[in-house]
């Protein structure tokens, strides 16, 4: 994640330079009992607020939906704080939040909730110091020309700096948060003993395998150096592209907690929806839709991560940077063959092959109630619309998101629900439903049947 924000740098420094004004910093609370405590308080802080919330607009003589009151600037800002503090697999589940489409979450609380993608609270400078010494060195400063010590961006798992070696590349340092590998397994832990809490979550809901997926990915992109080697691998089978680029890694500066890449300009490529043209918005999201299918039925390497700061528009250029691959899953040619032939019924609209494409990707089970099978087919098939529909898909005039939000939640919340999305399709799930929501967010218009046509 970086920007075209430079900030003024501290070539050969020794020791940090102080802080921008600016710059929110905080140390990342380790341990379980802190980070329970942190989480506990951001839920208890959400319901004091809805609490709030509704006793104003009772006062009013309103009857506001539970929604109304969960979902209000003032929670948004309130929980924004606490999760951007914390950092870690409790963040990556607000980043999730912000990437709602349109009718999915206000407006106002998406924007702010929207700051967890890029401007997290970042390492107090001493600390980012300490990261660079246990990483490099104690002389680590030799090895640059410049440095800046104010970060690009800072998110979940580590933030990104600038420095420029003496032999003239311009590098992205993308630097790990110390302590968020070891708190992964407590935060996992904390979220499956909230997940238990009475009314929560519908009566017979096992989230153990999902939790245990999650509990893996999240340890897997920590590893910088396997995230390291999938970029490579991914740069190498996407090959030349006129709109996708992909950064090279950069071997000899890169280590277990620092990921080195070519430093590419641009910005997330959802501020497209405040400024850009409609051809523009058109072109990259059709760019995007076009690499969602070739990473699952050509390259079979899905890079599952949809979060929109991973995409960097450079306007100058029309290109579109793509980042952050430690989430990247090489896909199982069986599951690859099982979905194409799912593609294939939904864009045919035909509910026999898609039941039985179902049943092979284990979305359904022939022991699962009637009403339960028939709610999952009917969101399977609206996914389908946009497959069905001749020429561009009007992703901006489309309901077709709130209609599943509204379907899913009475689902979801039905005590008669018992399924999760299978395990190791639930990361592949988000990559398609986060480039869609990117689709919405620009307003963009996509045939998505001619892209997917050459797969099916």
């Amino acid at each position: 994640m970086q920007t075209t924000t430079d900030v003024p740098d501290a070539p050969h420094a020794a020791s940090p330079a102080p802080e921008p004004a600016a710059l929110r910093t905080a140390a990342v609370p380790q341990g379980r009992g802190r980070r329970l405590l942190h989480l506990g308080r951001a839920m208890g802080e959400l319901a004091a607020g809805a609490a709030a919330e509704g006793m104003v607009r009772l006062a009013r003589g309103e009857r506001p939906a539970l929604a109304q009151l969960v979902f209000t600037p003032g929670n948004a800002r309130r929980l924004t704080e606490r999760l951007s503090t914390m950092r870690g697999a409790v963040m990556k589940l607000g980043q999730l939040l912000s990437m709602d489409g349109q009718g999915v979450l206000p407006p106002e609380f998406a924007a702010l909730l929207a700051a967890l993608r890029d401007q997290a609270h970042a390492m107090p400078a001493t600390q980012l110091d300490a990261a660079l010494s246990q990483a490099y060195g104690p002389d680590w400063h030799g090895r640059f020309r410049r440095f800046s010590f104010q970060p690009i961006a800072s998110a979940s798992i580590g933030q990104v700096h600038r420095a420029e070696t003496h032999d003239g590349r311009v590098l992205a340092l993308k630097i790990q948060h110390p302590g968020v590998r070891q708190g992964i397994a407590s935060d996992v832990a904390n979220l499956a003993l909230l997940a238990r809490t009475p009314g929560l979550l519908p009566a017979g809901l096992d989230l153990t395998d999902t939790l245990a997926r999650l509990q893996t990915q999240l340890l897997h992109e920590t590893d910088y150096r396997a995230e390291a080697q999938a970029t490579t691998a991914y740069r190498l089978a996407l090959g030349d592209d006129p709109v996708l680029r992909v950064p090279t890694v950069h071997a000899d500066h890169s280590t277990d907690q620092i990921l080195a890449t070519d430093f590419v300009p641009g910005v997330p490529v959802d501020r497209l929806a405040d400024n850009g043209a409609q051809a523009q918005r058109d072109a990259v999201a059709t760019a995007l839709c076009r690499l969602a299918a070739h990473e699952l039925f050509a390259m079979q390497l899905v890079q599952t991560d949809p979060n929109f700061g991973n995409y960097l528009f450079h306007a100058d250029t029309g290109r579109v940077a793509l980042l952050d691959f430690g989430a990247a899953e090489a896909m199982q040619p069986h599951r690859v063959a099982q979905l194409r032939d799912l593609g294939r019924a939904l864009r045919d609209g035909d509910a026999g092959p898609v039941r039985t494409a179902a049943l092979a990707l284990g979305f359904i089970a022939e022991q699962d109630p009637p009403a339960q099978t028939d709610g999952v087919l009917q969101m399977l098939m609206a996914t389908g619309e946009p497959l069905r529909h001749a020429g561009a898909y009007d992703f901006g005039a489309s309901t077709l998101f709130g209609r599943m939000l509204a379907q899913g939640q009475a689902q979801f919340f039905d005590q008669g629900f018992s399924r999760t999305p299978p395990a190791d399709l639930l990361f592949l799930q988000r990559k398609f439903i986060g480039t869609f929501l990117l689709c919405t967010r620009l307003r963009a218009r996509v045939d998505l049947a001619a892209v997917f046509a050459p797969h099916l």
